[in-house]
C-alpha cells in the first residue's frame, strides 16, 4: 500500500517575512510524520508526531505561540482520529503545550470522546502531562497578535481566521489518521471552543475513503462540518485535490467562510486548498515530497 503524510501550518493572513518559517516548520513536522510511516508505523502515530512538532513551533498557532484569549490567557484545542471512526479530543484547556498527546490518551482510554477545560486537564494529569506557564508558551508574537485583535474588533472589517496546524496520512495498511490542533481567535472568550476538536468539523477519518484537516475561521467551518464533506468526495471518487476545491467552495458558498483544508486518500494521493492569502504546507508521498505556502 502507498504511504502519504500531508501537514498544515494554518491558513490566513502570513506575513511574507513569516512564509519561509512557516514552510520550514511545516517540512520538519511531515518529516517527523513520515519518520513514522518509514518505518512501518501506524498512520495515528505519524500524524500525532507531525502535529507535535508544529506544537513545538512558536510560528504556529498551537501549544507553544497559541493565540490569546482577550483575558491574555492560552486555551487549546485539538483531536486525533482514525480510520476506525476512534477519536479523542479536548477543548478550551488551559496552558497545553502538546495538547495532540492528550487528545491522542483518550482516543486510546476510548470511554469519552471529547473533554474541555478542567476535565482536560485532569486528565491530562493522570497521563502525566500537565499545563505550562506563560514564560514558556506566550510569545511576542501572541501578545501583538492579541492587542490587533481587540482594536479590530473596536472597529471589524472582515471575519478573521484561526490558523490552525494539522496532519493527514495513510500508512502502509491502508489505514488512515488525521490530527489538529489550535490555540482558536485570538481575543476569544475564555472557554470558547472552535471546529478543531469537533468530529466532521476540524478533523475527519474513514478507512473507506481518506482524512482530512481544517484550518480557518472555525464557526464557520463547523456550521458546514467541512472536513465530513471532503472526506465524503473521497468516498464517491474526487480526487483529494478535487474534493479539497468542493469543501472550500462550500465554506465560502454556504457560509462566506475563510479556510484551507488537507487531505489524504487510500491510494496514497494527498491535496490540499484554501481560499485565504496563504497556508503552508508539506507532504511526503512514497519518500518524495513538495511543500507550498
Amino acid at each position: 500500500m502507498p504511504r502519504a503524510l500531508i501537514v498544515h501550518g494554518g491558513a490566513g493572513d502570513i506575513d511574507a517575512e513569516r512564509r519561509p518559517r512557516c514552510l520550514a516548520g511545516c517540512q520538519r513536522a511531515a518529516q517527523a510524520g513520515w519518520a513514522v510511516l518509514a518505518r512501518g508505523g501506524a498512520a495515528l502515530d505519524a500524524v500525532e508526531a507531525a502535529v507535535a512538532v508544529l506544537e513545538d513551533d512558536p510560528e504556529f498557532n498551537a501549544g507553544h505561540g497559541a493565540a490569546l484569549n482577550r483575558n491574555g490567557e492560552i486555551e487549546v484545542d485539538a483531536a486525533v482520529m482514525d480510520g476506525a471512526l476512534r477519536v479523542g479530543a479536548v477543548g478550551a484547556a488551559p496552558w497545553l503545550r502538546h495538547p495532540v498527546h492528550v487528545a491522542r490518551r483518550l482516543l486510546e482510554e476510548g470511554r469519552h470522546a471529547l473533554l474541555v477545560g478542567a476535565g482536560a486537564l485532569a486528565f491530562a494529569a493522570e497521563h502525566g502531562l500537565h499545563p505550562e506557564t506563560p514564560a514558556t508558551l506566550v510569545t511576542e508574537r501572541a501578545r501583538q497578535r492579541l492587542a490587533q485583535e481587540l482594536a479590530r474588533q473596536a472597529a471589524p472589517a472582515e471575519v478573521p481566521t484561526g490558523d490552525t496546524v494539522g496532519a493527514c496520512a495513510v500508512d502502509d495498511r491502508g489505514h488512515v489518521a488525521a490530527a489538529t490542533s489550535t490555540g482558536g481567535l485570538a481575543a476569544k472568550r475564555p472557554g470558547r471552543v472552535g471546529d478543531t476538536p469537533l468530529v466532521g468539523a476540524g478533523t475527519y477519518a474513514d478507512d473507506r475513503a481518506g482524512a482530512a484537516s481544517a484550518t480557518g475561521h472555525g464557526e464557520s467551518i463547523l456550521r458546514v462540518l467541512m472536513t465530513r464533506v471532503a472526506v465524503e468526495r473521497l468516498a464517491i471518487g474526487d480526487p483529494p485535490e478535487v474534493a479539497a476545491r468542493h469543501a472550500v467552495a462550500e465554506l465560502e458558498g454556504r457560509v462566506q467562510g475563510r479556510g484551507g483544508i488537507i487531505l489524504v486518500d487510500l491510494q496514497g494521493r494527498v491535496g490540499q486548498a484554501r481560499n485565504t492569502p496563504a497556508m503552508s504546507y508539506c507532504a511526503i508521498v512514497d519518500g518524495h515530497l513538495t511543500a507550498g505556502d
